[in-house]
């Protein structure tokens, strides 16, 4: 990760360059948000569309299912046709996706709507990415570059329940669409303007049959791994799921080492330090993804605030992603970089340890500091390893590297979802087994063992001392959980910590 002769002499950015970087950063935070902007809008949308619980989950998921099935894909697609093309079109796809979701007359239209919506999100992020490799080529330029779009990528989704409830409490539910288009009317017009094309002279076509596999490997996993995490559906359905996309993956992954142009670059992974960032994007998804979903089910089942209140008092952990990115490159002069990554990842550590000890008494202050410290450590992480990923090929494959590092992330929040959700729920199930207090009914005794949702919804129909009880062992069973998933998380981010310092320091900081 140390800068080449090569580097140092490549033309610095101009004003227009920067110019070109803010047009990329709009879309990136958009489609960011668009992942969890309808945390607080589904139930008014739902009311009004009149979905049932089957087209909730698909309202809510199938975007996130299109980026995670399609990004592969795009990335190679941008390499192939050029990277400004497949932006402008996905943004115009965007634009008309999110009108027709603002104004859909019915689940199924919006369902569809969100569809294309995914689509279209999945060409934005490896293209903002590659273009950035393609435009800043001084490394110490490339790194602000990247540190802004990584502040917009990973803090986008933190906030998009925050947005969507400042827009919800003023306007109706299409609103949290409608600000999509006058971002990708910015885009439309400015891009042409800013934004250079780049496309290899010799592209290799794309190969439709990996594309497939690549999406029966991914599509089948997410929805098992989201299905289990949220138990909207059976668990053997479930794990099914998840072994048809792992044997999809194996034949994707053969297939991709036997062709002269893959869709993806799995020989990549034989370099230690590429594969390492990999795995630590993932592991990182997986802690924050798995963190922040019991963290807001604390604030608003446990601490009992609203979601729009719960949804602000989470607003620190986007935010000090936010911080962590955007230093980043400050600290990177004065220390190496594989420090600077050790370092951040011995900082959120320290906020998973916070969470281990944090109880319901305490209120939110210290929750919101644990998940805070842990969010600004990854901040290094996020950015550093972000460009050495898309730095250890050659330009022309950027899109594909850059599709790479989505992937990673994406399949660790959805994995991280599911285990430190699955976690949390085994540690409250058994310490409620026993907990529920003496004459209550049975079935209302069952539900209320399940989840602390279903333990609240109980005691509204017990007597007052009865009900006291209840909420007491149940508070004190997911705050267990949230504890549990601390130790878990806590033990993740130490293991990298040590890994990213006595490998880096064995191979010099530098292994592109």
């Amino acid at each position: 990760m140390s800068v080449s002769k090569t580097e140092e002499t490549e033309p610095r950015a101009t004003s227009r360059t920067w110019m070109g970087l803010a047009v990329l950063a709009l879309p990136t935070l958009l489609v960011a948000l668009d992942m969890n902007v309808l945390f607080l809008a589904l139930p008014r949308l739902t009311a009004e569309l009149g979905a049932d619980s089957v087209e909730q989950l698909w309202i809510t998921d199938a975007y996130g299912f299109m980026v995670a099935g399609l990004v592969i894909t795009m990335g190679t697609l941008g390499d192939r046709i050029g990277r400004r093309k497949l932006l402008l079109t996905g943004a115009f796809a965007f634009a008309i996706a999110s009108l027709a979701s603002a104004y859909a007359p019915n689940p199924t239209v919006l369902i569809a709507a969100r569809t294309v919506l995914g689509i279209a999100g999945a060409t934005v992020m490896p293209s903002t990415l590659a273009l950035i490799t393609n435009m800043f080529r001084d490394a110490q330029d490339r790194g602000k570059a990247i540190a802004v779009w990584a502040t917009c990528n990973f803090t986008g989704a933190a906030l998009g329940p925050v947005v969507g409830g400042i827009l919800l409490d003023h306007f109706w539910w299409g609103s949290v669409f409608l600000m999509a288009l006058p971002i990708m009317v910015v885009v439309l017009i400015a891009g042409p303007l800013l934004l250079p094309e780049f496309r290899p002279p010799q592209a290799g076509k794309l190969d439709l049959t990996s594309v497939l596999l690549s999406m029966l490997a991914i599509l089948p996993v997410v929805y098992g791994i989201k299905t289990l995490a949220t138990g909207n559906g059976t668990a053997t359905v479930s794990v099914v799921a998840i072994l048809v996309g792992l044997v999809f993956a194996i034949v994707f992954v053969r297939r991709q080492l036997h062709l002269d142009n893959p869709l993806l670059d799995l020989r990549l992974f034989t370099r230690r330090s590429f594969a390492l960032v990999v795995l630590a994007l993932a592991l990182a998804g997986i802690v924050m993804a798995g963190v922040g979903l019991l963290v807001t089910q604390f604030l608003q089942s446990v601490l009992g605030y609203s979601p729009l209140t719960s949804a602000l008092w989470f607003a620190p952990m986007g935010l000090a992603v936010a911080v962590g990115t955007m230093v980043t490159p400050a600290f990177t002069k004065s220390l190496k970089p594989s420090v600077a990554i050790a370092g951040g990842l011995a900082v959120s550590t320290i906020g998973a340890a916070v969470l281990i000890v944090v109880n319901s008494t305490w209120g939110p202050v210290p929750v919101v500091i644990g998940i805070a410290i842990l969010a600004v450590g990854t901040g290094p992480l996020f950015t550093i390893g972000t460009g050495l990923v898309v730095g250890s090929v050659p330009p022309e494959r950027a899109g594909s590297a850059a599709a790479m590092s989505e992937t990673a992330n994406f399949l660790g929040g959805a994995l991280g979802l599911a285990l430190l959700g699955t976690i949390g729920a085994a540690v409250y199930q058994h310490q409620m087994a026993g907990a529920v207090p003496d004459g209550v009914p049975e079935a209302a005794a069952d539900a209320a063992r399940e989840t602390v949702a279903g333990a609240t919804s109980v005691a509204a129909s017990l007597p007052a001392d009865q009900a006291t009880e209840l909420l007491r062992q149940a508070h004190s069973a997911f705050t267990s959980g949230l504890n549990t998933a601390g130790v878990v998380s806590t033990v993740i981010f130490a293991l990298f910590t040590v890994l990213a310092a006595v490998f880096f320091r064995r191979a010099g900081g530098e292994e592109s």
